[in-house]
């Protein structure tokens, strides 16, 4: 010890050695960390070589095999890469600004065109918040665009029908009010439209789609939507008469014969040994 130096406090050196503890922890698990992506990071890899493989073979009668094979690996790749974006945010790696030139990071594709704009403007303070002055000179904006979810609703269509009585002849002349594809019901073209496709296209069941109506605070029985299916589908008989005519006119039909499993309400999905 020199002279004239004192010692530190002992609490001093306690806080001291359990800040290095704590900064050596973190260097620990930040090392397990990126050893992590970068497993992940050769899995990826190894699974987009594989897709690309199942890609140039999907031809002919293989086909649907290597369809669900490509649909099972694009699953994987989506819980890796979004488990490798936790890990780059816990890190603080998710926080830098993205390289552009990076060879192995995807590049940003630029937002879709055509979809509605909604502008939000934030305006500047009135004064300075360094000198308080209040005279500006215009600068450039900053501009950030950022793609955006609207979540569903259902209105409600009021048809209103005018109808006046001409004077001279007694003749009641009236607007002319759109024909509903059910008469007397309550569903609109738009409405039934999203049923058929969600369950013939998007393979949900009935009775789920009744629980994400009732999530948007409208009730829709199951039993009411499957009479508007088959209502519907009595007016698209014609349309369904004219697509088995265009199939009966060429020499070859493909067909794909591959199984879709539907699961019964209140049942799961995993076997009985696996839920106890």
């Amino acid at each position: 010890m020199f002279l004239g130096m004192e010692a530190p406090p002992l609490d001093s050196q306690n806080e001291l050695l359990a800040l290095r503890a704590l900064v050596a922890e973190q260097a620990a698990k930040l090392s397990a960390q990126e050893a992590e992506v970068n497993k992940r990071d050769s899995i990826i890899g190894l699974l987009r070589a594989q897709l690309e493989l199942l890609r140039h073979r999907q031809h002919g009668a293989s086909s649907e095999k290597i369809d669900r094979k490509i649909e099972q690996f694009e699953l994987m790749l989506e819980e890796i890469e979004a488990a490798r974006a936790e890990a780059d945010a816990c890190s603080g790696k998710g926080l830098l600004p993205d390289v552009d030139d990076a060879p192995d990071k995807p590049k940003r594709r630029p937002l879709p065109d055509g979809l509605p704009i909604e502008e939000r403007v934030y305006a500047a303070p009135c004064n300075c918040p360094t000198c308080g002055g209040t005279s500006f000179l215009k600068a450039a904006d900053k501009v950030v665009q950022v793609m955006e979810h609207v979540p569903a609703s259902v209105k409600i269509v009021r048809h209103v029908e005018k109808r006046m009585v001409c004077r001279d002849c007694d003749t009641t002349v009236s607007g002319e009010m759109p024909t509903l594809p059910i008469e007397r019901g309550k569903p609109g073209p738009g409405l039934l439209a999203h049923i058929m496709v969600a369950k013939f296209d998007d393979h949900i069941p009935l009775y789920r789609l009744s629980e994400m109506y009732d999530r948007l605070g409208v009730d829709i029985s199951r039993s009411v939507m499957a009479d508007w299916v088959g209502r519907v589908s009595v007016l698209l008989a014609p349309l369904i008469l004219l697509i088995r005519a265009h199939i009966a006119a060429v020499d070859r039909i493909h067909t794909d014969d591959s199984v879709l499993q539907s699961t019964r309400k209140g049942w799961s999905i995993w076997p009985d040994n696996l839920c106890a």
